[in-house]
Order: C-alpha cells, then structure tokens, then sequence
C-alpha cells in the first residue's frame, strides 16, 4: 500500500488509474475503502487516489490530541504538494468534505476543481445556524461516550442512525461496518475537536469551480448546509443523487460517478 510521509506520519492511500489527479477524502469513521465504488471509474480518466486520514486504517489510533480539522488540513495540503502533480480535482465526503472545504479555503492553489458530498459540520450566525454546536455535535459525543465504554456497536449504531436514520446501521453491509469498526476509536479524538463552524464569508471567499452534491434520501441537517453553501459560494452548481442517503457515493455509486465526472469534464 503507497504512502507519503507527512509531519512524520505515513499516510496510506489507494490509487487507480493515470491522468490529471483526483484525491478524495472519507468521512468520519471511514478510510480509503471507503471509496471502493470509485476507484475504477475515476481511474479511468484520472490518477484517482483515496486518501486514509491520520489515524484511521490501516494506521494506528492514538489518542495523540491532533485527530482534528486543522491537522488533517494540513496533511492534505502538504499530501497534494509532496504528490507533485499540480492542484487535484478534490473531493471530500462529510467530514471528509468540510476538510476539502479548508483545504480549498487556506490553499486555493492546490485544488483546480471542489466536489463537496454533503459536507460535515455546523453553520454559524452568518448562515442561519446557531452557536454553540447542535444535534451532530451532541449525536457524537453520545456515541463517543459509548464507544470509550467499550459499547462499539452502540456507538456505531448512534452515528449511523444520526446520518443515515432510523434502523441505518442494521442496513449496512458486513464490510461498510467493518470499515467503522476499525475507525471507531477515532471518534475519541474527533468528538474533541472543536470543529469551526462554516461562515458566509468563508463561503463566499471560496471561487474555485464547486460541485456540491446530496441524496435525495439524506437526512435533512445536510440539505441545510448544501442550501447555505449553494447561496453562498459563488461558483458552486448542486446536484441530488437519487437513491442515496448520506453515504451517497455507496448507495448510489453509478449516479454519483457519473454526476462527478460529468462535472469535471464541463470544466
């Protein structure tokens, strides 16, 4: 499995394909595997690379205080730049995606075009949220609190139904669970965080060319901040993958592969 050192930490990624590079980013309690569904067909016309973020499999969860936006930010960046292919067509899943966000916002230089997939996070005052932290921050330290009891499953199972609804964590598949099973301690260092809320004016600070996308199945606190995003970034278009709740690129992969690329090739 490649790699590329970053501040002293190897971070592991998958890859496919040549071309003009593509780095997509998982969301929380993900990895690379997350992106299983997209290796072939981004890597049919790109380097398409699916990053595992410091910490998450197959590295090695330590309770080391830097699991946060701002590290994995920098580890990005300093990814793309050590890569050496030139800025990346950057897409980033939930948390996955308010990373690409920062990414985008501190090194616009590094991205050449955004997909954002139902971004993580919270919104402040400036684009009709509310401080502090609400119902996700509240989900996760609930299902943080669990998982540090040794209650994984329970956990687990808190964090799915709270981005994917009710019964979301008995649908999944053997392997999309296990997958979040040898994430789930970084939850411990994520809960803790701290996340910056988005604002209008970093929003609207962001030109790069933004693809912002959604299931039409997704839970409604991610419609909101896709609605706030689409009025605020000023080169942002939306779309809305049928058949997909919020592990979009999972549950519809065809539909999102092909709303990305298309995307990418109006370019």
């Amino acid at each position: 499995m490649p790699n590329i050192t970053i501040d002293g930490y190897p971070i592991a990624y998958a890859e496919a394909g040549s071309g003009p590079p593509l780095l997509m980013i998982h969301g929380t309690l993900g990895d690379q595997r997350s992106w299983a569904g997209q290796m072939d067909a981004f890597g049919a016309k790109y380097h398409a690379m699916a990053v595992s973020l410091r910490h998450c499999w197959p590295g090695e969860w330590k309770d080391a205080g830097d699991f946060t936006i701002a590290r994995h930010t920098a580890d990005i960046a300093g990814f793309i730049k050590a890569l050496g292919e030139g800025p990346v067509r950057l897409i980033g899943h939930s948390r996955g995606g308010h990373i690409a966000f920062r990414v985008a916002q501190h090194h616009p230089d590094l991205v050449s075009d955004l997909v954002l997939l139902e971004p993580g996070g919270e919104l402040d005052e400036t684009l009709g949220g509310a401080a502090p932290a609400g119902k996700q921050g509240a989900a996760f330290a609930r299902g943080a609190a669990l998982i540090g009891e040794g209650k994984t499953e329970e956990g687990l199972t808190v964090i799915a139904e709270h981005t994917g609804g009710p019964g979301a964590w008995a649908k999944r598949s053997e392997a999309r669970k296990d997958v979040n099973r040898d994430n789930a301690r970084t939850l411990l260092g994520q809960v803790n965080e701290q996340r910056k809320p988005y604002s209008r004016s970093e929003a609207e600070g962001i030109r790069i060319r933004t693809l912002l996308a959604g299931g039409d199945q997704s839970q409604p606190q991610f419609g909101v901040i896709l609605d706030a995003l689409e009025k605020a970034m000023p080169n942002a278009t939306r779309v809305t993958i049928p058949k997909a709740a919020h592990s979009v690129q999972a549950d519809n992969p065809a539909a999102f592969n092909a709303a990305v690329l298309n995307f990418l090739e109006k370019r």
